[in-house]
């Protein structure tokens, strides 16, 4: 439920065009030629966006004793992309079991005592003017691993490694642990922990839940017959490598409120397309489960791509996913987000422009310069939410 709405103080709609000079406090007025879609408000159910930016999930790998618990790093990370003025900003893929962490230092949100520091950050996000946003993970096979600046290898199970588990036996690559294939229970036990995991993020504060079925963690090695070779029915055709997936969608809307908005990430190709001998999870698959997600009362699809497979060859360039957005919008029906090497203003507003999806997600942009969408809005001469403490710096 993604519908364009005026730039209202109470975000609703009022009969004027969507992207119109803001009146809204926090809001600095602008300039009057044509609006940039880029900066149209979005209203995501009962919240509303001020812009089509998002903030991607990006671990940090910096939880400290690896208790799955935010920290100050993680308060001033997230909160300066809210004060750069970013329409949604998202938590890093955050684990819903301890075993589900990518490395020890991940982020969780598997027990209460991890609820509060991460409340700090949704309070804080919000307060500027962002929703706050969180992605719950499983990293399944690829879980147990270092931290990627200190080499990012599989660590074996011991004092702070731990055994993983996934769909079958088959490892990421030959440098990491072949995983346990899952029991039916142990299945079931990993749709409760989303579900936890999901009120968690509510008594927190935030406002959006993003499940992660992308990058070859846990529900991409279900959906993927590279990595999902089960002859149950978590395997096998399509309908029984969605099962998983679909089946945690279904127990987190059915507690995360109606008034809040929910998105899925989804690799939208390993990219083994070229090669016939390789099973592989395809764009055509995708746009059916979309299609699916769509019907269980998910808001967006989240399109990035690949992370099943090593050792892949991925066309990437500016831009590069935008069109699987665009197929996944225009053949499911379903909002999308594109991500993927989107840098400038210009590109974005055009993808939002042209039709290629609902919402842009910076990463590496938001990284090397967390104020992006405030010169965004600047470079496309449209009004900016500038916080006022820095309206001394405010250029226009």
């Amino acid at each position: 439920m993604l519908t364009e709405a005026s730039n209202t103080q109470d975000g609703t709609k009022d009969g004027t065009k969507a992207g119109t000079p803001a009146s809204a406090p926090g809001f600095t007025p602008g300039f009057t030629t044509r609006p940039a879609r880029l900066f149209d408000p979005l209203a995501l159910r009962g919240v509303t966006a001020r812009n089509r930016v998002m903030i991607s999930p990006m671990c940090q790998y910096s939880c400290e004793d690896r208790s799955g618990r935010a920290t100050d790093w993680h308060l001033v990370h997230l909160g300066s992309f809210a004060t750069g003025g970013a329409g949604i900003v998202s938590v890093e893929a955050t684990a819903v079991e301890a075993r589900g962490r990518i490395s020890p230092w991940d982020m969780g949100l598997w027990d209460d005592d991890q609820i509060e520091p991460l409340a700090r950050i949704a309070r804080f996000v919000r307060e500027q003017g962002a929703i706050p946003a969180i992605q719950l993970s499983h990293a399944g096979r690829k879980a147990s691993v270092d931290r990627p600046w200190t080499g990012g290898k599989s660590i074996a199970p011991g004092e702070i490694g731990w055994r993983v588990v996934g769909p079958s036996a088959i490892p990421f690559d030959t440098e990491h642990q072949t995983p346990e294939p899952m029991t039916a229970a142990q299945i079931g036990e990993i749709v409760a922990a989303f579900t936890r995991a999901a009120e968690r993020a509510l008594a927190a504060g935030f406002e959006l839940i993003e499940l992660h079925a992308a990058h070859g963690y846990l529900l991409h090695q279900f959906l993927s017959p590279a990595s999902n070779q089960r002859d149950d029915r978590y395997g096998g055709d399509l309908e029984g490598r969605m099962r998983l997936p679909l089946e945690v969608t279904q127990a987190v809307r059915a507690i995360w409120p109606q008034r809040l908005p929910l998105f899925v990430r989804v690799s939208a190709t390993d990219w083994l397309d070229d090669d016939p001998a390789r099973p592989s999870w395809t764009l055509e698959q995708t746009i059916a489960f979309a299609r699916r997600l769509k019907e269980l009362g998910v808001d967006a699809i989240d399109c990035s791509s690949g992370g099943n497979e090593a050792h892949v060859r991925i066309p990437a360039g500016p831009g590069y996913q935008a069109p699987l957005a665009e197929r996944v919008r225009r053949e499911a029906g379903i909002p999308t987000v594109a991500i993927g090497l989107i840098t400038e203003p210009a590109q974005a507003d055009q993808i939002i422009r042209s039709g290629q999806a609902d919402l842009v997600a910076l990463a590496r942009a938001a990284l090397r310069n967390p104020h992006w969408p405030l010169h965004a809005a600047m470079t496309l001469r449209q009004p900016a939410p500038i916080p006022p403490q820095y309206e001394r710096a405010n250029l226009k």
